[in-house]
């Protein structure tokens, strides 16, 4: 349902004055509940739990993937752990074949395949004081070397901005979402909320914080975005296969713009342009992420394939986003500033 009008109009002055166009959006809540959740898939036939207008604003709720039991073992105390949670792990059953709770998905009127879905990411807001770092056998990048499993709580200091990791060592906290997707194309059945692709789903990437806009192509009438898998801070390659894992509230602005022919995701900071690249293959993901940002330029910057290459290798920036769900990924960051000459631009020290 929607928030208050009082809520609305809070939520509102977040976003740039003149960003909206008629009619006026409307602010949705939509909590993580048994009935809002899919388990572990991205599908074009899953269920809609919310739909909304393009331009309209989603405040979502999203839960850490992780079972009450283990928390608790891992010495969290029972009234901490969220009545959410517990509910969740109770009543759903439907599962898998991957293991984030993502909430969705929510259906975005007049989105039609060939269309992006632009994700503006307008705050994200804590909703827990603790975290989860794990890894098990058989996962993570070094799986030989930590054939066992481990499990540690770490508590989230958000009025000072950090992670107590352990005495003496304090993590600047970073949140974000590490799974933002769209139901991928039919063919592709229900598929696995782990490793990331064309539809998004589980990119790990830290760059895409509140500010940010994450622009998904359009596999599937109505889009049926979700998103899950919340962030406090993560190094980039996530390489134990868990980041600094908890529960989150995001404010999101969901705008379809038509008849892109986008086929692969793409963001963008205040400060940079980003291409992605996902593959099983490290190489083959830094070349996807190279030659989609070498697409980008040529088509919304209208330089020459040749002129667009050079820039990449003189400018852009490549860093691993994760190594550790199946397929790996990549992303080249292009900063904005190499767009925005101004005159005194290429002076020389004591020039003229």
């Amino acid at each position: 349902m929607p928030v208050s009008s009082l809520t609305a109009r809070c939520l509102l002055a977040l976003v740039p004055v003149g960003l909206f166009a008629a009619p006026r959006p409307r602010v949705y809540r939509l909590p993580a509940s048994p009935a809002t959740v899919a388990w572990g898939y991205y599908w074009a036939q899953a269920k809609p739990v919310l739909r909304v207008r393009s331009g309209d604003i989603v405040v979502v709720d999203t839960l850490l993937t992780n079972s009450p039991t283990g928390l608790e073992r891992a010495g969290l105390a029972a009234d901490r752990v969220e009545p959410a949670l517990r509910a969740v792990y109770a009543q759903v059953k439907d599962r898998g074949p991957g293991g984030h709770i993502l909430t969705g998905p929510i259906y975005v009127e007049g989105a039609e395949p060939g269309d992006t879905l632009a994700i503006q990411i307008l705050k994200i807001a804590p909703r827990i004081d603790y975290a989860y770092n794990a890894f098990a056998p058989h996962e993570g990048f070094l799986p030989q070397d930590f054939p066992y499993r481990r499990i540690r709580i770490i508590p989230l200091d958000w009025r000072r901005g950090v992670a107590r990791f352990a005495p003496g060592i304090a993590i600047p906290l970073h949140p974000f979402f590490g799974s933002m997707g769209v139901a991928p194309p039919p063919a592709m059945g229900r598929y696995s909320s782990v490793p990331p692709n064309l539809m998004g789903g589980n990119m790990d990437d830290k760059d895409l914080v509140a500010g940010s806009t994450l622009y998904l192509p359009v596999f599937v009438p109505g889009a049926l975005f979700e998103i899950g898998d919340g962030h406090a801070g993560q190094g980039d390659g996530e390489v134990d296969i868990t980041a600094l894992e908890t529960s989150l509230r995001g404010t999101i602005r969901l705008t379809v713009i038509k008849r892109t022919g986008q086929q692969w995701p793409r963001a963008e900071t205040p400060s940079a342009y980003i291409s992605l690249g996902f593959d099983r293959d490290l190489k083959k993901a830094t070349t996807m992420a190279i030659e989609q940002m070498i697409s980008f330029l040529v088509a919304r910057r209208h330089l020459s394939r040749d002129d667009a290459y050079m820039l990449c290798s003189v400018a852009g920036n490549l860093h691993i986003t994760e190594l550790v769900d199946q397929n790996v990924g990549v992303e080249m960051l292009l900063p904005k500033r190499i767009f925005a000459a101004t005159a005194r631009a290429g002076r020389t020290p004591g020039g003229r």
